[in-house]
């Protein structure tokens, strides 16, 4: 079993149907909804963890795709500005996942967007704003 991290875009047309839970019902997969930004009648973005077998991920995203939904991973759309980075260190506290650490041998930032969940706790701690989350 593996766990992604994916960003689903439901467009207007396909706002008001059940199109996820379906993963669940036809593809045995399990999902954890990070976040949600749902516009009634306009679009929708959603952040899940997608877990299930290898084959079952790829037959239910082919099967949201087919539906329309646009499928990102999780880690395209999250950034970090490493020239505006000072390395300060204030991200560190607010991270709940230890997406971001420091590397004791540089006393560098180190950003890991395989462990980020978009939570965005990072975003208004960052003095220099080198941190973004683009959905």
């Amino acid at each position: 079993m593996k766990s992604r991290k994916i960003v689903l875009h439901f467009s207007k047309k396909i706002m008001d149907q059940p199109i996820v839970c379906q993963l669940v019902k036809e593809f045995d997969l399990t999902f954890n909804i990070l976040k949600a930004q749902i516009t009634p009648k306009e679009e929708g973005v959603m952040v899940i963890e997608l877990t299930g077998s290898d084959a079952a991920y790829r037959k239910g995203t082919r099967y949201l795709r087919d539906q329309g939904v646009k499928i990102k991973p999780l880690s395209k759309d999250i950034v970090r500005d490493e020239d505006k980075c000072t390395h300060c260190g204030a991200c560190l506290a607010v991270c709940p996942t230890d997406a971001l650490v420091v590397d004791r041998e540089t006393s560098e930032v180190i950003f890991d967007s395989q462990k980020c969940i978009g939570c965005e706790l990072c975003i208004p701690a960052c003095p220099p704003r080198a941190m973004a989350l683009e959905f």
